[in-house]
């Protein structure tokens, strides 16, 4: 992001937000490196900050801040130091009253960005030349990865240890278990190595093909570039797809009935159990599961987001709303693939024809390269947001089981109300303590902490935190923030400008064609997605792709934050519904159950009732 010229911003200072009350030292939660520090003043108070809530729309417990140190420190270093994108490094974090702020870190000096493009060209060249190979090569790193923390055993502390030790040679327990909590980090931050190695080519891909189209053709919409990509199938679709198929199973085998609004899982499944036609459709259940259940019931950067194996809850609710459409008739194909690649066509057989032949040339090339490489831009969430993540929280849950069943936490989810360093600690305590025979200070010393942490993020999970802090800049550059998250030039202007209130009417990315009208369901947490009714407006600070089964049921989508390649834009390109992201204060300007228009197709958002 291009510092500004002139420090006068419409954006509050970063030194001069209040604590709310009783959150008075909320700061111990997190690394000192992610606090705005008077000693980086004169630095972090002349830049541009935006509240991540794309990826953390809630305040950060202690450990889940390991979701934010190591995806930067790995996407930081393919940007800048393999790929050197030209014209960004890195994105620097840091944390106000618990939500997480980010700023990327530009490079303007001309010599500098065509120093780099050299190593970009060179080495994403190799990548999209090798496409095929690298990404099943990718797959099957992260599907090792997935097997490794899976099988990671947390050992017990035993009264004796077995003659074993001395028979086989094995380690001590002390030794086990800090390994495994050890190996438990690491390959964390091996998933997140993984998560960024080829998503910026995904990005690149697309920005380079979007670049040629504005260069080349200076009136194509945006959105016009985006329905050209539109229509591919990936793996993200296949689990609402496949909940979709048992509604129609259910039906077929006669046990619809079971599947009423209203109903948990369980009471689901003990019914069903209860006839023949009702445990084949368990069977057939039990087939989906492996692997589309590995997704998760949000965004999967936070503990609390459980994969559906966890919590079925949201693909329970989707076969029973899925049930209940096709007994009524109004649910025809789920994805209009056909309609889409129709559109997709005509767009790039329209466009191409104004351009002359070599021009219409590269034009087909860098179309038919980002149709090739987008669908990882969807499917690394499911391998590295959802499978791998899903599995990995549950194995920090079972060090927080340990350290419960020894009294120094009430309860293994407390374990993520530390952080990964006082987790190190605890556990040293416990194991000195354990393999001496003294007394442990863990018991008496952390409870406390958890409670006074746990009544810090419900007090500040009340604060509503502003879209952005610092200077107002000049400029945005860095590609990731524009495409991921949205944040354009013209974006944070709007946001300034709108900071004395919007009148009713929010501006956005214009993501997916289309004008309705419909009344708004406000969705901030997943628990919130069960209120979800047919026909809504869903708003939201964004989408998750575990979301998907609802948007069959939604007549549009508005979010807070989100570019042209988030979620919530590709997700309602393929299921034809309007959307606008990236209004920057949705869910703060719209209530539930008022009467929204959204246009799509401009990217514009009224409120009709007040």
């Amino acid at each position: 992001m291009a510092n500004p010229t002139d420090r006068v911003s419409a954006f509050p200072s970063p030194y001069e937000i209040e604590t709310p009350p009783g959150c008075e030292g909320w700061q111990e939660m997190y690394p000192y490196h992610a606090l705005f520090d008077e000693r980086r003043r004169e630095s972090d108070e002349n830049r541009f900050w935006f509240w991540n809530s794309m990826h953390f729309p809630l305040p950060m417990p202690a450990f889940d801040v390991f979701c934010a140190d190591s995806p930067y420190q790995a996407f930081a270093e393919w940007q800048n130091r393999f790929f050197a994108v030209p014209p960004a490094m890195g994105i620097e974090y840091r944390i106000v009253n618990g939500y997480v702020y980010i700023s990327g870190n530009p490079i303007t000096d001309p010599d500098k960005i065509a120093e780099r493009a050299e190593f970009f060209q060179r080495r994403a060249g190799y990548y999209f030349e090798h496409w095929d190979e690298l990404y099943q090569r990718w797959k099957e790193k992260m599907q090792a990865l997935i097997a490794e923390v899976t099988n990671l055993r947390v050992p017990d502390l035993p009264e004796y240890h077995s003659d074993d030790l001395m028979v086989d040679g094995r380690n001590t327990a002390f030794y086990e278990v800090l390994d495994a909590y050890g190996r438990l980090l690491r390959c964390g931050d091996l998933a997140w190595q993984h998560h960024f190695e080829l998503l910026m080519l995904g990005y690149g891909a697309y920005m380079t093909f979007a670049d040629f189209c504005r260069t080349h053709l200076p009136d194509i919409p945006d959105q016009h570039v985006a329905q050209m990509i539109a229509g591919i199938d990936v793996v993200l679709f296949k689990p609402s797809a496949e909940l979709r198929r048992l509604a129609q199973l259910a039906i077929d085998k006669g046990v619809d009935g079971v599947f009423v609004e209203g109903r948990s899982p369980e009471e689901i499944d003990a019914e069903l159990a209860r006839s023949e036609a009702g445990r084949a459709w368990l069977e057939e259940l039990e087939k989906v599961k492996d692997p589309w259940f590995n997704m998760a019931t949000g965004d999967g950067l936070y503990h609390y987001y459980r994969s559906w194996y966890d919590d079925p809850s949201i693909p329970y609710a989707s076969i029973v709303g899925h049930v209940q459409a096709l007994k009524e008739g109004k649910e025809g194909e789920e994805r209009p693939t056909e309609e889409l690649a129709r559109e997709r066509d005509r767009l790039a057989e329209e466009y191409g024809a104004l351009l002359d032949e070599e021009s219409r040339t590269t034009f087909r090339d860098l179309l038919e390269l980002s149709r090739k490489v987008f669908p990882y831009v969807e499917e690394h969430k499911f391998y590295c947001d959802y499978w791998f993540l899903t599995r990995w929280w549950n194995k920090v849950r079972e060090f927080g089981a340990l350290l419960a069943k020894h009294g120094f936490l009430e309860d293994s989810e407390d374990i993520f109300h530390l952080t990964r360093h006082e987790v190190a600690a605890a556990l040293d305590d416990l194991l000195l303590s354990w393999a001496t025979g003294g007394q442990a200070l863990g018991p008496r010393h952390w409870p406390p902490i958890v409670a006074r942490r746990k009544e810090l993020l419900e007090r500040l999970a009340k604060w509503t935190p502003p879209p952005a802090l610092g200077a107002t800049p000049d400029e945005i550059t860095d590609p990731s923030v524009v495409m991921l998250w949205g944040v354009t030039t013209e974006r944070v202007r709007e946001w300034a400008a709108a900071t004395e209130g919007g009148g009713g009417r929010l501006l956005g990315a214009a993501a997916s064609p289309g004008v309705v009208e419909g009344v708004a369901r406000v969705v901030i947490e997943v628990e919130e997605l069960a209120r979800v009714r047919e026909g809504e407006i869903l708003v939201c600070p964004i989408t998750s792709p575990a979301w998907a089964p609802i948007f069959s049921s939604v007549k549009a989508v508005v979010t807070d934050i989100g570019g042209v390649m988030s979620h919530a834009a590709i997700v309602c390109r393929e299921y034809g519904l309007p959307a606008v992201v990236g209004t920057g204060r949705a869910t703060a300007e719209i209530r539930t159950g008022q009467k929204v228009r959204v246009d799509g197709t401009n990217g514009v958002v009224t409120v009709l009732d007040a």
